[in-house]
C-alpha cells in the first residue's frame, strides 16, 4: 500500500463520500471504497484531522488552479509553507496530494458545501486562515486568487465580519488593526478592550485542538495576530 501521511492514515471521516471524496480517491486509489461513500454521505460524523487537511488541501488547488495556470514557483512556495507549518516528511507527502487534485477538475461550490455541512465554524474559520496565509507566502498573489479566497470564505459561511478580519491578518489596509479586531476606527477604549476580549475567544487555538498540535500551533498565530492589532491600536491610543 502507498505511504499516507500520519492524518490521512488515522482515518478519513465524511471527506470521503460526496465531491471531495470523488477529488481525493484519485490520490489515494483503493483507500477510498466507494463502497463506504454512501455511509459517510448519510451519518453525522465528526472532522477527523485527515478531512480538515484533505478539504485544505482541495480549497488551496482551487486557489492554485484560478488564473488557469500553475507555475512551478507556486508549487515552491507551497511547499516551504507546508514544511514549516508541518513538517518536512508530512509535507511531501501533502504535495504528491496535491499534484493529483490540480490535475482535476474541481467543482468547488459543492465542494464548500460539504465543508460547510459538516466542519464546525472554528474549523472554517481556521482553513480560510490558513488559505490566506498560503496565499500570500510568496507575495505575489493576483486579484482573481484573492476574489477567490473571499468567495470560498463566504461559501463555507463566514461571517462578513470574520472574513474582513482574517483577511486584514495578512493583506493589511490602512486601518487593518480595527479590522481584524471588527471594529470602527471611532470605537472608544471599552470598545476596544471589548472586542480584543471577544476575538482572542473566538480565535482560542483550543477551539481546534482536536485537530492535532500542527493545525493548533497555527491557529496559535492567529491568536497571536489578534493581539498584535489590539497592541498596535493601543499604542496609536497609548492605551493602558
Amino acid at each position: 500500500m502507498k505511504k499516507f501521511s500520519k492524518w490521512i492514515g488515522a482515518g478519513l471521516g465524511w471527506t470521503i463520500g460526496g465531491p471531495i471524496g470523488a477529488l481525493v480517491g484519485f490520490a489515494f486509489g483503493s483507500l477510498v471504497d466507494a463502497s463506504n461513500i454512501e455511509k459517510f454521505e448519510n451519518t453525522k460524523i465528526d472532522t477527523t484531522t485527515g478531512d480538515f487537511v484533505v478539504s485544505f488541501l482541495v480549497l488551496i488547488a482551487a486557489v492554485m488552479k484560478a488564473d488557469r495556470r500553475v507555475v512551478h514557483s507556486e508549487l515552491t512556495y507551497v511547499k516551504q509553507y507546508l514544511v514549516k507549518a508541518f513538517g518536512e516528511e508530512e509535507a511531501l507527502e501533502m504535495i504528491r496530494i496535491l499534484r493529483d487534485i490540480l490535475k482535476q477538475d474541481i467543482p468547488l461550490k459543492e465542494v464548500t458545501q460539504q465543508i460547510k455541512g459538516r466542519m464546525d465554524y472554528p474549523s472554517r474559520l481556521q482553513l480560510i486562515h490558513l488559505i490566506y496565509g498560503i496565499s500570500q507566502a510568496d507575495g505575489n498573489i493576483s486579484t482573481t486568487e484573492l476574489t477567490l479566497v473571499e468567495q470560498i470564505a463566504h461559501d463555507l459561511g463566514l461571517s462578513a465580519v470574520d472574513i474582513i478580519s482574517v483577511k486584514n491578518m495578512y493583506f493589511k489596509s490602512v486601518d487593518w488593526a480595527y479590522r481584524v479586531l471588527e471594529i470602527d476606527p471611532g470605537s472608544d477604549s471599552e470598545e476596544i478592550k471589548k472586542a480584543y476580549r471577544q476575538l482572542a475567544l473566538k480565535n482560542h487555538p483550543d477551539k481546534v485542538a482536536y485537530l492535532g498540535e500542527e493545525i493548533r500551533k497555527k491557529a496559535q498565530e492567529k491568536f497571536q495576530k489578534v493581539s498584535e492589532a489590539y497592541e498596535a491600536i493601543k499604542r496609536e491610543r497609548i492605551m493602558n
